[in-house]
């Protein structure tokens, strides 16, 4: 168990340091938001020194923007933010998107969990103007813990709850735990002082998702873990149905 929780606090795989930002929108102004991002701000900010890992709609809030940003560490996320919030693609358009904006600081700071936890996204996005949406569902369920994560919760998810979720179909594509290093570009803020862990699966469609919740609230198994999880969660797990745009990497 030792080895398990060590092997845990390694940084690995596509983007170690990744941000998990979610905007609140003015009410009906999220697709005008999308087609601002999907046509100036993906190649900007990659061409800054980032990745732009992919953007969502959350199909529980209409008026809800996901996105997921990666950096290779975080003296990289400084010098890229930089780059691009000082460059001319944000001067030229950040008025327009900060328009259709109440809130953008809900932002989480993230690494994988482990060696084979982080993203491995597609080689190209679609290019501007083309593509069609993918029907893909992505999930996130996040765990706000009482503590961090490789105290204790790590080995409880992999040994207990990720058979679980397996059996019933669940589609793990990557694990992310709270990053507590100081925010490196303070221009922008983080949520700090937080402990989570962030379980994001891909399901083909909508009607693979709401199959495999249906088989996970049913499942006696599943259920009976609940208990056990509330012993290293402050309250139950929230979860996220996430849509991605037409140009996201992941999709």
């Amino acid at each position: 168990m030792v080895d398990k929780v060590s092997r845990h606090s390694q940084r690995w795989g596509f983007s170690p340091i990744t941000e998990l930002r979610r905007y609140t929108l003015h009410p009906g102004r999220r697709n005008e938001l999308i087609d601002l991002f999907d046509t100036h701000f993906l190649e900007s900010q990659e061409n800054c020194g980032m990745a732009v890992i992919g953007q969502f709609r959350d199909l529980d809030d209409p008026d809800a923007f996901v996105w997921l940003r990666g950096f290779s560490d975080m003296q990289a996320r400084h010098r890229a933010l930089a780059a691009f919030y000082d460059g001319p693609v944000w001067r030229e358009h950040r008025n327009a998107a900060n328009a259709t904006m109440i809130d953008s600081d809900d932002v989480l700071l993230l690494h994988p969990a482990s060696e084979a936890d982080g993203f491995v996204p597609p080689a190209a996005r679609p290019a501007k103007g083309t593509g069609v949406p993918a029907p893909a569902i992505f999930q996130a369920v996040t765990y706000k813990l009482k503590a961090p994560a490789e105290a204790g919760f790590l080995a409880f998810y992999e040994d207990m709850l990720d058979p679980l979720l397996r059996a019933v179909g669940d589609k793990r594509i990557a694990l992310f735990v709270s990053e507590h290093s100081d925010n490196s570009f303070t221009r922008l803020p983080v949520r700090s002082g937080e402990n989570v862990a962030i379980v994001f699966s891909r399901f083909a469609d909508a009607a693979a998702h709401g199959a495999f919740s249906k088989a996970l609230g049913s499942n006696p198994a599943w259920l009976a873990t609940q208990e056990k999880l509330s012993a290293y969660t402050v309250d139950p797990p929230s979860i996220a149905r996430l849509s991605p745009t037409t140009r996201s990497l992941l999709r």
